[in-house]
């Protein structure tokens, strides 16, 4: 594939490709930018960290929950009409796919909006409800003013504009956008916090540099898809987002299970911190950096996941099912692989790793047996978050919202207090391992029927021939 803005052939990515090369070729762009999203997301972390004030680290981990689920009402549109748009392709549809992408691009703005105004009327209560104390409701205030509503609408069209471009092939283009966001804020960051604002005001300086790096990004994949707007069918302008209406229906069927999932997701990880805050602001220090170290294998398969979707998606619809089930085993295979790795290095260099953020004391030790906990849910979590999205991709919003429901609202949020009544904080930490163990079951169960209902297609076709 060519590289930021030049030519891509689709059909020769979707169709021709072996699928190895393939799925290399979408998703290696795409874990790439989730490493670097990763790395300036944890940025924060990392420099509020050094001030060794675990209020200032817990008061972080808590406002990005609100950040968190700004995200997630942003895959309604990112999501569903990526995963849309690739299927429309695999149709030959490219006028309607066009109307999607447009309807995408300002359905995803109005939506952020809505958030917006909802964040900023309520955050005090909001953030309460999340775990805040006198000690970090200020801090936290101030982290989630700047990045989830100062600089809302940029970050939730980074991901709706990078879906779309990745929707059509361009991977390459969609990840050098968000890679350079991650970049400026990794950069920025030291900057807003030791030598623009003064002592104190670490966590506002962290937001600022995060809200700037954002826009940042946003400006730049808004200029590339403009430019792509005449040799692909992606659009920003208003007259096409009319016609792709009549298909709202089909972007939330596949949008809106995954909006649930990550709310979902905003929700479990809400209650952690609520529960972790019982046990004081060091434990909740301990348990949001953890979160965010345990987050690095599962934010890169979701990376892999990313790039497969739209081949899994092109293929599906244009009824290839041999070549959508091989990518999807090769994803599969190489995400297996790696959370395994991420298993061994988590267990074996968990000081280092943990230290790396913060290295107090009290923080520490507690950390250290919480990340050992956490991290051995990594190969369960992955398998059925790739499940999800073979089902976005396929356009199966029934089966992608019953699991995304299942995963967290019927098993991990439950878990959460019984296995906190029974354990204890350790008990929390528990709960992911034992909650997704129950759901892979069950996604298991969901794909092996679909298979074969398409190898029974498969094989009707192949009579009629």
């Amino acid at each position: 594939m060519a590289n930021h803005g030049k030519a891509v052939d689709t059909k020769e990515i979707f169709e021709n490709m072996p699928v190895a090369k393939a799925l290399a070729t979408l998703a290696i762009p795409t874990i790439l930018s989730q490493l670097i999203s990763l790395v300036y997301n944890m940025a924060d972390t990392y420099f509020i960290g050094t001030t060794d004030d675990p209020n200032k680290v817990a008061a972080s981990s808590l406002a990005y929950m609100l950040v968190f689920f700004q995200m997630s009402i942003s895959n309604l549109f990112a999501i569903g009409g990526g995963s849309l748009i690739s299927r429309l392709l695999g149709m030959k549809n490219d006028r309607d796919a066009r109307s999607v992408a447009a309807l995408s691009f300002y359905g995803s703005i109005c939506i952020t909006l809505i958030y917006i105004t909802i964040i900023w009327t309520n955050i005090d209560k909001l953030l309460v409800m999340m775990g805040a104390s006198e000690n970090t409701i200020g801090y936290a205030r101030s982290y989630a003013f700047w990045v989830a509503v100062v600089g809302g609408i940029p970050a939730t069209l980074n991901t709706t504009m990078a879906q779309m471009l990745r929707s059509v092939g361009y991977a390459k283009v969609s990840s050098f956008g968000l890679s350079m966001g991650g970049v400026i804020n990794v950069i920025l960051d030291p900057i807003f916090m030791f030598v623009i604002l003064p002592s104190g005001h670490e966590v506002t300086g962290a937001a600022m540099a995060t809200a700037f790096s954002n826009t940042v990004a946003t400006l730049y994949l808004l200029y590339k898809i403009m430019l792509l707007r005449k040799t692909t069918v992606l659009s920003i302008l208003p007259k096409d987002a009319g016609p792709g209406m009549k298909y709202i229906g089909e972007i939330f069927a596949v949008g809106f299970p995954s909006c649930i999932s990550a709310l979902s997701n905003s929700l479990s990880g809400t209650i952690r911190n609520n529960l972790s805050a019982g046990y004081g602001d060091v434990s909740l220090a301990a348990m949001g950096i953890v979160g965010k170290i345990d987050s690095i294998p599962l934010s890169l398969s979701m990376g892999l996941c990313q790039g497969m979707m739209p081949l899994v998606a092109y293929n599906y619809a244009a009824k290839n099912y041999k070549r959508m089930k091989e990518a999807a085993n090769t994803a599969r295979t190489w995400s297996m692989i790696f959370a395994v790795v991420c298993i061994i290095a988590f267990e074996i260099f968990t000081e280092t790793v943990f230290s790396i953020f913060m290295d107090e004391p009290e923080t520490l030790t507690i950390g250290i047996k919480l990340l050992r906990i956490c991290c051995l849910a990594t190969p369960l979590m992955i398998a059925n978050v790739q499940m999800n999205y073979m089902f976005q991709a396929m356009g199966k919003g029934k089966e992608s919202l019953f699991l995304a429901i299942c995963r967290r609202g019927l098993t991990n949020i439950p878990f959460l207090f019984i296995m906190n009544y029974f354990f204890g904080l350790f008990g929390i930490a528990w709960t992911q391992a034992a909650s997704d163990s129950v759901t892979l079951i069950i996604s298991f169960a969901m794909y092996r029927r679909l298979l074969k209902g398409l190898n029974i297609e498969e094989t009707s076709e192949e009579l009629k021939e």
